[in-house]
């Protein structure tokens, strides 16, 4: 009986260390992994990696121009110690100006990307940006005290968006077309 409970309570431990899941279904944006396998992210040279923790990889990629914005730091998050969960977003950043993914928002703004505002427009809060048709939407950090990203999300993916975009939409679209 004590060899049982001993081979449950190992098998427990060990199953909560590492997240067991299949990597999602392959998505790209402008040329650039939005999730997908350890491979995709390779193949696209995401190959500065680092383990995170136990079961977690980020990976980079440096100079990533998208719609003539740029360069930014790229990196996806690999989930399990080989990165075989794959990943479901894809981060950028610019290290040496705060503000610099606003150019990304402007050139989405541009292409006929709808914005809208989470919670009331204060710190903590998002823009998302959607445009019909497009695999992916982009969450950008709006805080001013955080380092601002512009993340790119499989439309499938279960974050919230805006509550209500009609109500809070800006730019030229008035969101409820797209």
């Amino acid at each position: 009986m004590l060899l049982r409970v001993a081979a449950v309570t190992t098998a427990v431990t060990v199953g909560g260390c590492e997240p067991v899941r299949s990597p999602p279904p392959s998505v790209s944006f402008a040329g650039l992994p939005v999730s997908g396998s350890v491979h995709d992210a390779q193949k696209s040279g995401f190959t500065d990696c680092v383990h995170l923790d136990a079961v977690h990889i980020r990976c980079r990629r440096h100079g990533v121009m998208i719609d003539g914005a740029g360069p930014y730091d790229a990196a996806v998050d690999l989930v399990g110690s080989n990165g075989a969960g794959g990943f479901d977003q894809l981060t950028l950043w610019d290290d040496r100006d705060n503000d610099a993914v606003f150019s990304l928002a402007a050139a989405l703004e541009r292409g006929g990307w709808t914005k809208c505002l989470t919670g009331d427009g204060r710190v903590g809060d998002q823009a998302i940006y959607t445009h019909a048709g497009a695999p992916v939407r982009a969450s950008m950090d709006i805080s001013y005290w955080s380092k601002r990203r512009l993340r790119f999300i499989p439309v499938s993916d279960h974050e919230h968006g805006c509550a209500d975009p009609a109500a809070h939409s800006v730019g030229r679209n008035s969101g409820t077309d797209r």
